[in-house]
């Protein structure tokens, strides 16, 4: 009690001066309607300045939370689209019965460790091997590639990017659907290079590259750059094409990590197929 009886008889006069001003408005207010128009409509604007400043900072800091919820239901949403499935179609009795079954599923994850300006880069995501993640997975971001799953724990992943000296994924131009490969000489983030494409085909700049839906880890059409320079590489019969990246590594918050629900057994499949021809 001692140190409040202290504060007010240390700023007496400033009470004493705030209450006397209010006493006068509520004074002024009451003996005209104009006044009091006026003061009201001035209360508001000061009431409404307030409101819209807290609104404007608590919606800053729920931008997060609606984030993480946008992005699951890309997620949701990317595994509906029909190549996320693969059609079977059985002809029995003159009945055709087309059944679908997803080939795609999609989790999303939070980038949280990024690296872009080095030769090998990596990437740490928020979601492990206890939520279904493990390595060889591909992954996405909302502008397209990414790279694929190289390690997990139970809550995190490592991603080996496309910016990486050892990456290697199967493309193709998409208007001539002439596939080669993607790969990173390790200079500009922006920027990548295609490799094995035949010159039998004219390409243009501006000439959209996508996956090609050939490894068993990216659905195909998922869009990887656009033609930025190109070039014949002399005597060889390919073209020396350099890319902008669609994904802008600098800038990557979520991503999509893709589970190819039949990736072990075409795996397994193609392995059988190799050991018999040895």
């Amino acid at each position: 009690m001692e140190p409040l009886w202290k504060l007010l008889k240390r700023y007496d006069y400033v009470i004493v001066f705030v209450l006397l001003l209010v006493l006068s408005i509520v004074l002024m207010a009451r003996s005209s309607y104009y006044q009091s128009s006026k003061i009201v409509t001035a209360a508001n604007r000061i009431a409404g300045g307030w409101y819209s400043g807290v609104s404007s900072i608590s919606g800053y800091f729920g931008l997060k939370e609606e984030n993480d919820r946008l992005a699951a239901e890309n997620a949701m949403l990317r595994a509906q689209v029909e190549s996320s499935y693969m059609s079977y179609t059985d002809s029995v009795f003159t009945v055709d019965d087309t059944v679908y079954k997803q080939r795609y599923a999609y989790t999303e994850a939070q980038v949280i460790k990024n690296s872009w300006n080095q030769q090998n880069n990596y990437i740490m995501v928020n979601k492990g091997s206890e939520h279904g993640i493990h390595p060889d997975m591909a992954v996405i971001s909302p502008q397209g590639i990414v790279g694929v799953v190289v390690h997990t724990s139970r809550h995190f992943s490592t991603i080996m990017p496309v910016l990486h000296s050892d990456s290697r994924n199967s493309v193709k131009i998409r208007r001539t659907n002439t596939n080669g490969s993607l790969v990173w000489e390790g200079h500009d983030y922006r920027y990548g290079a295609v490799v094995d494409i035949p010159t039998t085909h004219k390409l243009y700049k501006n000439d959209t590259v996508v996956t090609s839906g050939l490894a068993n880890d990216f659905p195909e059409g998922i869009p990887v750059g656009y033609v930025e320079k190109l070039s014949t590489i002399k005597g060889s019969g390919f073209y020396n094409i350099t890319i902008r990246l669609a994904t802008d590594f600098n800038k990557l918050n979520h991503v999509y990590i893709i589970n190819n629900r039949f990736k072990r057994e075409q795996d397994a499949l193609m392995n059988k197929t190799l050991d018999d021809d040895k």
